[in-house]
């Protein structure tokens, strides 16, 4: 099934910038560590499209998933799709953070590992340079 972003009433598009979602966040170490991040992504990949999708900031690419980004109390949640969790699960756990099928987690005290986060985009982009989806397409069981 093909979701047109564009459509989806949980996706609000908010153009370049997170600003009203920053301003939200009352812990001003995680409003700025998100912030970071969010700025390098937005730096490192201009061609991105950036938004808030499901109340988190997204990117994407010719109307394609390829990075989301949410905060906890203990960590940041990097969501990058199920395919590159798989891809890069050595990398993930060799830089120290916890991971789970969906998502891998920054904990606030721990260092961003940029050269990680931009070879999983990279990776997202090219893998996905033909997807005509929003999410890839999910192999079925059996």
């Amino acid at each position: 099934m093909e979701i047109n972003i564009e459509e989806d009433a949980n996706a609000v598009k908010t153009g370049r910038g997170f600003a009203d979602y920053l301003s939200a966040v009352k812990n001003g170490d995680h409003r700025a560590r998100m912030r970071e991040i969010l700025d390098w992504v937005e730096g490192r990949f201009p061609e991105l499209k950036s938004k808030i999708a499901w109340n988190q900031p997204v990117f994407t690419d010719h109307g394609t998933f390829i990075i989301g980004f949410s905060m906890s109390k203990q960590h940041i949640s990097v969501a990058p799709e199920p395919a590159a969790i798989k891809k890069f699960s050595e990398e993930i756990a060799a830089a120290g953070y916890g991971c789970s099928l969906n998502i891998f987690r920054i904990r606030w005290e721990e260092q961003v590992d940029f050269l990680l986060l931009e070879r999983i985009i990279q990776y997202n982009r090219k893998d996905k340079a033909d997807c005509k989806s929003f999410w890839r397409k999910q192999p079925r069981p059996g």
